[in-house]
């Protein structure tokens, strides 16, 4: 059966952990993602794609920092916008070279988006997301002054700027995305969480320094699309719980009760799969279907043959 279907990459479909972020290197992984997105087109099924944008954005964000007596940094917000843009690229060229081999014709189209996020939410007056690179306190903290930054130590690692992280209101252009779906076109869209944006009393909208969580924005973006599936793509084959314990376990088929509970028992870290299931959750609640596996077994998993399936 045919199911429109927003598949959220993980970070490591761009870059591996602890491997160069050379282009060449970025492209080749993104490559493999779409070859396996390319089989969900041949099985029949729609698709829309998010992806992450941490690595790319910190180093852009290092290339400000090591060039800014020669070229003026740009804000955060710009910064997001320039990953999306080349992430965009690869996986632009890369699905459309994939498809050419399966011998499918879908058009393929990769689109800044732009993410509402409230101004008074409550991440602003909080700031917890660390990002760019690592100074030591004094130099963190003359950065911070001359910058009107906030650091803070992280996690015994050095110093590091950190911004807030506010929840996904609405993905702007969502409407466009679900026309261009129900059309048998694949789209691009929500890159690393989409570039945050608040809006003014008179309707128009800013750029914000803040970092969006790229699945509750994936989320958001499957609920605006009426989509039939939100699958969150990681690096492992399923939810576990009592995870590197003994007694670990592969979740498969999951009710949204039994979700809820381990969610409630505390088995899920806040910065790795916390978001993920909540994000899983709540697609699963409004009568959809939600999946966390590995890329690999992406195609196996919308058949219900692999990964964690959440359903209500």
């Amino acid at each position: 059966m045919s199911e429109k279907v927003v598949i959220a990459l993980g970070g490591n479909a761009i870059l591996q952990p602890k491997q160069e972020a050379t282009y060449e290197n970025q492209l080749e992984n993104v490559r493999k993602s779409s070859e396996v997105i390319a089989r969900i087109v041949k099985n029949g099924h729609s698709v829309i794609v998010t992806h992450g944008n941490g690595p790319q954005v910190g180093n852009i964000l290092r290339q400000n920092e090591e060039a800014k007596e020669v070229v003026p940094p740009l804000p955060l917000d710009v910064c997001s916008a320039e990953s999306q843009g080349f992430i965009g690229y690869m996986m632009d060229q890369t699905l459309k070279n994939e498809l050419l081999k399966l011998e499918l014709d879908h058009p393929v189209v990769s689109l800044l988006t732009q993410t509402e996020v409230a101004m008074d939410d409550p991440a602003f007056e909080d700031p917890t997301k660390p990002i760019g690179v690592f100074f030591s306190e004094d130099e963190a903290k003359k950065l911070a002054e001359e910058n009107n930054w906030v650091v803070k130590e992280d996690a015994g690692r050095g110093w590091r700027r950190v911004v807030a992280s506010p929840m996904p209101k609405s993905i702007l252009g969502s409407d466009i995305v679900k026309k261009l779906t129900d059309e048998q076109g694949i789209v691009i869209a929500a890159g690393g969480g989409g570039i945050p944006v608040v809006k003014n009393t008179d309707g128009t909208i800013t750029g914000i320094e803040a970092v969006i969580d790229k699945d509750r924005s994936a989320f958001k973006l499957a609920e605006e699309v009426k989509a039939d599936v939100f699958m969150v793509l990681t690096d492992v084959q399923n939810v576990y719980v009592n995870y590197g314990k003994p007694d670990q376990k592969a979740l498969t088929n999951v009710s949204l009760d039994e979700a809820w509970q381990y969610v409630n028992e505390g088995q899920f870290s806040a910065g790795s799969m916390g978001p993920k299931m909540e994000a899983a959750i709540k697609f699963a609640e409004q009568g959809g279907r939600a999946i966390i596996c590995s890329l690999d077994q992406a195609d196996l998993a919308l058949e219900g043959q692999a990964g964690t399936q959440i359903t209500k």
